[in-house]
């Protein structure tokens, strides 16, 4: 049995348009007792290239949803997702969020020395409230929220 470590890309999850092919892969073989060919899984789910196909295969592979036994046809095997780790997303430590906090402060003392801040110092800032909110550290996003309005105002006069 493969073993999958913590860190490795076969943790991240499948696209949608992956796990489509990931489903029609592991239906194909439960049905027939062999994988199907790339033209076969083109067919089966309306794609117009075999190209597309191989890129999504690979990325699988290389996401650890697929694996090739060798390099003859028909050779593509499913791995069994519970091999697979979850990821695990927005464990942002104390310090960790400390540090991104302060780098924030910075970029907004920089921005509310100038006169007028620029559209880059505006979009920057943007970004990374928004960055904070999607790890889910709401307490120091709506800290800069205020701060932020206050420097949209500036910045469209």
């Amino acid at each position: 049995m493969k073993q999958v470590k913590e860190d490795s890309p076969a943790a991240i999850r499948p696209t949608k348009k992956q796990r489509e092919i990931l489903t029609y892969i592991q239906n194909f073989i439960a049905e027939h007792g062999y994988s199907p060919s790339y033209r076969e899984i083109m067919n089966g789910l309306n794609y117009t290239s075999v190209a597309t196909i191989s890129l999504h295969v690979n990325s699988l592979i290389s996401r650890g949803h697929l694996r090739k036994r060798d390099h003859s046809a028909r050779s593509i095997e499913v791995i069994n997702t519970a091999e697979i780790k979850p990821i695990t997303t927005n464990q942002v430590t104390a310090a960790q969020e400390k540090w991104l906090v302060k780098r924030i402060e910075g970029m907004f003392k920089a921005a509310e020395q100038v006169a007028k801040p620029s559209e880059q110092q505006m979009d920057e800032l943007y970004v990374v409230v928004g960055a904070l909110r999607v790890l889910e550290l709401e307490g120091a996003a709506q800290s800069f929220i205020t701060r932020l309005s206050d420097l949209k105002k500036k910045h469209n006069k």
